[in-house]
């Protein structure tokens, strides 16, 4: 009934006033006003305009239930002088209920304070013609107090619609909130992976470039060169394949969904099969400062000289720092073996603080910033800033004054939780 209210207010109210309205005519028809009355002798044009005044306006009760008061209380006052006393007056009853229900407590008030009027009217008219052995306060007191009770109880009614009006708003905020979190988490989770699949395909396939451009070189006077730069491109490979597969698994939900229940997973089957990875790889956790050294290496093969100086222990440093610095020395590198040209060398120099500090700075004796162009275009400057900021650390890279680059990274100690 409160939904088909919702969609169509307009009808209901017709269908409670045409209520009220059938119930005051057949009181006034049928002659039971006189069973009450302390006025029998009243004229039929005062009853019938009495009882059309008590009822027609309730069609307004809900949109205007002040301004249907206002011209209510008259008639009410002229009931009560009267001594007409019809039932239809009982419908100031419900026009109190929608003033509770729909205006403010102030409003209600001075409402209630004017229905007053016609009570007291009634009482004192009781008290004079001594129509009953009852004081005033016996006639009024009762009908106030029926008065208050219809405005307790849509004062109750109206707390509770806005208590689940407040749930529901309040729901659909959560919502909105939860649907605003999603997307936010799909957003960095899109920006991890992009910065994870540019450090290792970036990384690798240089490496892997510049083998097989050795290699060719290589071929046709030491075929021996040639054969050991096509193991080193089989072993990169197998290393990046690897990490890619570790990566992507963060996407699957749920392995035993994607495939029939008893079957083989195909990936990890099929890897080893070719040759491509080497069995178990998708177990390997991310890479950690204790495979810097075969970073260096895989890029001293490729042809780059690399020089190391490492200061303390990264054995407290935890693993997602461990992963920053390794990836900003990976990035620092492949850009260093991408841009720096045939004849250029690089130097890495790691210290280790307390509290998980460590500084790391990678310079090179290539091209310069014209070669490396890593400041505006490619993701991978962006990505070495974006890993930095996870842990409050700084990052600078630009041009050394004579010729070169530099990458210069610092992670301060981490906040005691």
């Amino acid at each position: 009934m409160r939904a088909f209210d919702r969609r169509h207010p307009l009808l209901w109210d017709v269908l409670v006033t045409g209520f009220f309205v059938t119930a005051a005519f057949t009181d006034v028809l049928g002659g039971g006003w006189r069973y009450i009355t302390q006025n029998p002798q009243a004229p039929t044009w005062l009853i019938v305009t009495l009882s059309l005044g008590f009822t027609v306006p309730l069609l307004w009760r809900r949109t205007h239930p002040v301004a249907i008061l206002l011209p209510m209380l008259p008639l009410a006052v002229v009931n009560a002088w009267t001594g007409t006393d019809l039932q239809s007056s009982l419908t100031l009853l419900v026009v109190t209920f929608n003033i509770a229900l729909h205006t403010a407590l102030r409003t209600l008030l001075a409402s209630y304070a004017v229905t007053m009027i016609p009570i007291v009217v009634d009482g004192f008219r009781n008290a004079t013609e001594q129509a009953a052995d009852q004081s005033p306060d016996q006639t009024i007191v009762p009908q106030a107090t029926r008065l208050a009770m219809v405005a307790i109880v849509g004062i109750s009614y109206r707390t509770r619609q806005e208590y689940l009006a407040s749930l529901v708003e309040r729901a659909a905020q959560l919502e909105v909130e939860r649907d605003q979190q999603a997307r936010l988490a799909t957003a960095a989770e899109r920006t991890r992976i992009a910065r994870e699949m540019h450090d290792i395909i970036g990384h690798n396939l240089s490496v892997i470039t510049s083998l097989a451009d050795g290699g060719s070189y290589a071929a046709a006077k030491n075929p021996e060169r040639a054969a050991q730069a096509l193991t080193a491109i089989g072993t990169t490979s197998r290393q990046a394949l690897g990490e890619l597969r570790r990566l992507l698994d963060v996407l699957r939900t749920d392995p035993s969904t994607t495939e029939p229940p008893g079957a083989e997973p195909l990936g990890p089957a099929l890897g080893p099969a070719l040759g491509l990875e080497p069995p178990g790889v998708e177990m390997a956790p991310q890479p950690s400062l204790t495979d810097l050294d075969h970073l260096i290496e895989g890029v001293r093969s490729a042809g780059l000289p690399v020089r190391t100086t490492i200061h303390g222990y990264a054995t407290a440093l935890p693993p997602g720092r461990q992963l920053t610095v390794y990836r900003v020395i990976q990035e620092a590198l492949t850009n260093t073996l991408k841009h720096g040209g045939p004849d250029a060398t690089s130097t890495v120099s790691v210290s280790y603080g307390d509290g998980g500090a460590v500084t790391a700075t990678v310079t090179d004796t290539g091209r310069g910033s014209t070669a490396h162009g890593n400041g505006t275009g490619g993701r991978g400057l962006t990505g070495m800033r974006e890993r930095t900021a996870l842990y409050g650390g700084t990052l600078e890279s630009g041009p050394l004054p004579d010729h070169g680059w530099r990458v210069h990274l610092h992670l301060p100690e981490e906040t005691p939780q």
